[in-house]
């Protein structure tokens, strides 16, 4: 390979990292007009148009698609060998993309700016929509740099680290009828449930546990993300069960009765989610060392604030 093409490659690998030609010259410290160029060369090369526009972002064709699978993996790892990765949040000029779920936004994302503005001013944070069915696949063609959500296996080539357990609680509004007695199973799965489904998927880990007692319930409702759960539930006659870490916010209004639910539904293991070609990527350490702190922060204060409020 002559050394021309070499370089070539490196920015082709850039570029379908940051999804955009901008963002592509900012990593390299390159001006667009030359980074631009240099896809013209790629075309030329390799016979191909390689990038199509997409809004302000650009998607690869089938032929970038495969040439990246065959050369990502050796790029870094040459990278790393000859000029290992270095990082100072207080020059750094990068974007970072994360795929979260909102109740992880309304979490993580105000105080990461916070953050930003006090030692990283160079940094962009972008939210991406997250599913547990997505989090390899968007992993893998590096369209996000980390995940954050469930982990219930190992994947292939993917790195985790555990945030921590997530337990749920059943919410109603206050004056719901279930609300003058014990919460039974039979109530419960006769009541008309909303379901937060992120992916539109209406298994759920509750159903799970309802068949194996040999009931089922109604989803009446479902909606694709957390925050639109609550203001449902506070004017109607649904139910639902939601995690402990999106009720605190809703206590002081007095608005919600909140239960035990009558039978064990599993925990949920959240964790942070990258590709193992990143375990060396010092900005991510950065980012996944301060999200990690943020949680730690959080959680222990607003669990304690849920499961004291259950009265009945």
């Amino acid at each position: 390979m002559r050394p021309h093409e070499l370089k070539l490659l490196v920015i082709f690998d850039v570029i379908m990292t940051e999804k955009s030609i901008t963002q592509a010259a900012e990593r390299l410290s390159m001006t667009q007009p030359a980074v631009s160029n240099a896809v013209s060369r790629m075309r030329v090369l390799w016979k191909d148009k390689l990038f199509v526009p997409d809004g302000r972002r650009i998607q690869p064709t089938t032929y970038a698609n495969n040439l990246w699978g065959r050369v990502r993996d050796s790029l870094h790892n040459i990278n790393q060998a000859i000029e290992p990765e270095e990082f100072e949040a207080r020059t750094a000029k990068r974007t970072f993309r994360i795929a979260l779920p909102d109740i992880a936004v309304d979490a993580l994302w105000l105080e990461l700016r916070k953050l930003f503005e006090k030692e990283a001013t160079g940094l962009n944070l972008h939210a991406v929509p997250y599913t547990i069915a997505h989090t390899k696949p968007i992993l893998d063609a590096a369209d996000v740099d980390l995940v954050i959500g469930q982990s219930n296996r190992s994947l292939e080539n993917i790195c985790t680290e555990h945030l921590f357990d997530t337990s749920y609680v059943c919410v109603m509004r206050k004056d719901h009828p279930l609300t003058k007695k014990p919460l039974t199973v039979e109530a419960f799965s006769s009541a008309e449930h909303l379901l937060v489904s992120l992916s539109g998927d209406i298994a759920s880990p509750t159903d799970q546990a309802l068949q194996q007692l040999g009931l089922s319930r109604r989803i009446a409702f479902t909606v694709n993300s957390f925050s639109s759960a609550v203001p449902i539930i506070k004017e109607s006659d649904l139910i639902a069960i939601l995690p402990t870490d999106l009720i605190h916010k809703y206590l002081a209004s007095g608005e919600l009765a909140i239960a035990h639910p009558p039978f064990d539904i599993p925990q949920s293991s959240i964790s942070m989610l990258w590709h193992k070609r990143q375990s060396s990527d010092k900005g991510l350490i950065w980012l996944r060392k301060h999200i990690k702190q943020i949680f730690i922060r959080r959680r222990t204060h607003q669990v304690e604030q849920v499961l004291s409020a259950i009265d009945w």
